[in-house]
This record gives structure tokens, C-alpha cells and sequence, in this order.
């Protein structure tokens, strides 16, 4: 991709990562967008930023603004802040969790209250952790029938391994844009990244950045967002 490509996307979609804390949605983005993992964890205060160049079928460069929503937001009076001018949200939670799953339903009233009767943006349940299936608490009935109830696509990946990851973003991309995946860009997407490796270079060649954003500055940074 050239830089020219770089600086003049043809378009920018909003992407935010929403649900409990502990559900893995930040090691979700970094895994993403920085191909790293950290056994770690950190709270995520209010809102982090990321940012993801990809190229799509048929030649349509993709930047990406992956907005990674701090669990503690939630009722706060930021998130509805956050949540405006969303392309699409993906609803994380961790798979060994059984309330993490139960307060999907707050989390995508939160969504529903932004949007009122306008239309809602593409919505995607997001099961974390499945390299830890054997402690599953969620039965995958449950989860398909959320994601049926709520008309939203589903995926399962694994921060930790990698698994799945790249090809989750890249179809919520594709469905937002209503681009069709090829069958190369599928499986592609389904290689498996070992956790205990750690790459800087993100794949495919793309350029991917994290930024901070205090809480006050978010909502200044939603005028970026076409």
C-alpha cells in the first residue's frame, strides 16, 4: 500500500469494542492491530484508540478506528459519546464468564438508546477466550441464540492465540462496506499467531498505531469520523 493510499483512504469506518472488564477486548485490539499479547492486565480508564489500514476486495483501502470502551463505562455519561456515529460494535465477552455474558443485554441497550429509531449500526457478539474451551460456561446454543435475537453476526477468537481475530474485523469490514470476502482473504485470516511470540511488524503490510485518549477528548475526535 502506498503512502498516497495511506493518507487518502477510501473510507473510514468506526469500530467500537464494547462489554465487561476482564472480557479481553483490549488484548482483543492489540492482537489486532499490533499482532501482540500481554498475560497482564491493565483496566482500560474510559477509552483507548487504535488504528488499522486494510485493503478490501476490489481495491478499497479501509481505515480503521477501533475504539477499545472501558467496562467501568458503562451508565456513564460518556458512552453515549463514545458510541455516536459507530459504522459497527462488536459486543466482547469472555466465553468462561458467565456474567460477562449475561450483561450483553445492557451493553446493547446502551447501543439501541444511542441510535433511538434511526437505524442501528452492524452489530457483532464477540466470544473471547475460546483457547480456554474446556472452561466454557456458555453454552454455544446461547450464544447463537443472542446474536439471532439481537441480528448480529457471530464470532469466537482467541486474543491469547490469534485465532480468528484478523478474519473477524476484516468480515465485519467487509459486511459493513457489503463487500464479499474472497476465499484466499478467508484463509488467510484463519492462521493461528502463538501467543508467546511477540511481533511489532503487523501483517499484510498494513500500518496500525495505538493512541490514548482521556475521556474529555473523545468526543472532539467524533468530527474525524466520515
Amino acid at each position: 500500500m502506498s503512502d498516497s493510499e495511506d493518507e487518502f483512504p477510501d473510507r473510514q469506518l468506526k469500530l467500537i469494542v464494547m462489554g465487561d472488564g476482564a472480557s479481553g477486548k483490549t488484548s482483543l485490539c492489540m492482537r489486532y492491530s499490533q499482532e501482540q499479547f500481554s498475560k497482564e492486565y491493565g483496566q482500560t480508564v474510559g477509552l483507548d484508540f487504535y488504528l488499522k489500514r486494510i485493503n478490501l476486495l476490489g481495491g478499497t483501502n479501509v481505515a480503521l478506528q477501533v475504539w477499545d470502551i472501558g467496562g467501568q463505562t458503562l451508565g456513564g455519561s460518556m458512552l453515549d459519546n463514545y458510541i455516536f456515529g459507530a459504522h459497527g460494535v462488536l459486543l466482547v465477552y469472555d466465553i468462561t464468564n458467565y456474567s460477562s455474558f449475561e450483561n450483553l443485554e445492557d451493553w446493547f441497550n446502551a447501543v439501541k438508546k444511542v441510535c433511538g429509531t434511526g437505524p442501528m449500526p452492524h452489530m457483532a457478539l464477540v466470544g473471547n477466550k475460546s483457547d480456554l474451551e474446556h472452561m466454557r460456561t456458555i453454552k454455544l446454543d446461547k450464544h447463537q441464540k443472542f446474536a439471532h435475537d439481537h441480528n448480529m453476526s457471530s464470532y469466537f477468537v482467541s486474543a491469547k492465540t490469534g485465532e480468528s481475530v484478523a478474519l473477524c474485523f476484516q468480515k465485519i469490514a467487509a459486511d459493513i462496506l457489503q463487500v464479499k470476502l474472497s476465499k484466499p482473504e478467508v484463509d488467510q485470516h484463519h492462521r493461528v499467531v502463538k501467543a508467546e511470540i511477540i511481533d511489532s511488524n503487523n501483517s499484510h503490510g498494513a500500518k496500525a498505531k495505538r493512541v490514548q485518549l482521556p475521556p474529555r477528548q473523545a468526543k472532539s475526535s467524533l468530527c474525524n469520523i466520515t
